[in-house]
């Protein structure tokens, strides 16, 4: 098969670290793939994940369009580069990509068209935009069976026949992290860190948890907390890592060794508002890992027979603080859930199973008359 996949941007992320696991898997089992990113390639150390498709000599090319004005352009290149080597089927993954990819597949006669909605953000002008998109599209992907009920509720009879396909994790690539060294930014090599790791915007809830972290310094004199990202919120965030000081506090920016750190970590913090199917979670159970997270689209999938005890009600800064002092001292009931926790990823979210899926999909679109 002639796979075209195309993603709003390839900065690492979940959607990212997904379309790149399938770009490699489909290229194994013989399919010609190519991957297109509307926005410019990332560079430095946000560039892993386009190293690796190229490690791969998988075509990554980039419409270099990362504003509104840039719409019109992007649609051209779009068409274009699908006119240009016509393949068999397109996915798209995210808001931008899916509209961008309904507008110019078809245009430029691709033949299957498959979209992809990884999170469920309820945005009234987005979901009018998408639900035209999707209604143009064969079929649609849903992270997780929560987003797959957000699709058909946001987009009704508009929306294709929906496929629900989990994020999926090389536990090879896991196991090869090794641990975090503290002392690298000036804490003892055995600290207990509360770790955060994502964007630093209103949907990861970064503002929930400042708003609990200093009581929670306070109670347990050797937790220490620190943030893993950029956002728009990072101003905000920094006046707090002012105030309570970097022996306890750190706003360590975007980071290529948030693994190794994850692996190190007592314990992994998520309160987003809203979500697909965090892969960071996903990441942290792998390491072993508890988490404590809110109870928002896709966790639940995720932890399992696990959800109660490692999750609370989002938006809720008293019940986040009560998840943390709950698990935090409890250590044999952490070491339990990490091992629960990695077993359920083991048995469930592998990265064949993934490309298995997306590919039996494909070919029930592309053979089908």
């Amino acid at each position: 098969m002639r796979i075209d996949l195309v993603i709003t941007e390839l900065f690492v992320g979940g959607a990212e670290r997904c379309l790149t696991q399938l770009a490699i898997g489909l290229q194994e089992r013989g399919h010609s793939v190519r991957v297109a990113s509307l926005g410019r390639l990332p560079q430095g150390h946000q560039a892993d994940l386009l190293r690796r498709l190229r490690e791969r000599t998988i075509a990554v090319e980039s419409a270099g369009c990362d504003r509104s004005r840039d719409l019109f352009r992007a649609h051209r290149w779009l068409r274009d580069w699908f006119s240009q080597h016509p393949p068999d089927l397109v996915q798209s993954m995210l808001y931008h990509a899916n509209v961008m990819t309904a507008w110019a597949s078809r245009s430029a006669g691709v033949r299957r068209v498959v979209g992809g909605i990884r999170v469920a953000e309820d945005s009234s002008f987005r979901r009018l935009i998408e639900r035209r998109a999707l209604a143009r599209m064969d079929a649609v992907v849903c992270v997780s069976g929560s987003v797959e009920r957000f699709a058909q509720t946001a987009f009704g009879s508009s929306l294709p026949p929906t496929r629900v396909i989990p994020n999926a994790i090389d536990l090879t690539e896991i196991d090869r992290q090794s641990a975090f060294a503290w002392s690298r930014i000036g804490w003892p090599d055995d600290s207990q860190v509360l770790l955060f790791v994502g964007r630093l915007h209103p949907q990861k809830g970064t503002d929930v948890l400042v708003a609990v972290v200093a009581d929670l310094l306070h109670r347990f004199p050797g937790m220490r907390c620190c943030l893993v990202g950029e956002g728009p919120q990072r101003a905000a965030l920094q006046r707090v890592a002012d105030a309570l000081g970097a022996d306890r506090f750190q706003l360590l920016g975007w980071r290529s060794d948030a693994l190794e750190m994850i692996r190190a970590c007592r314990l992994l913090v998520l309160p987003s508002r809203y979500e697909g199917m965090p892969n960071v979670v996903l990441e942290a159970m792998a390491s072993g890992k508890p988490v404590a997270v809110t109870l928002v689209e896709g966790v639940a999938e995720l932890l399992a027979q696990g959800t109660s005890e490692q999750s609370c009600p989002p938006n809720d800064p008293a019940a986040l603080q009560r998840l943390i002092e709950t698990l935090w001292p409890d250590l044999p009931s952490l070491e339990r859930l990490g091992c629960q926790n990695r077993a359920r990823v083991a048995q469930g979210h592998s990265v064949a199973g993934m490309v298995d899926q997306y590919e039996m999909l494909y070919r029930s679109l592309i053979f089908t008359k």
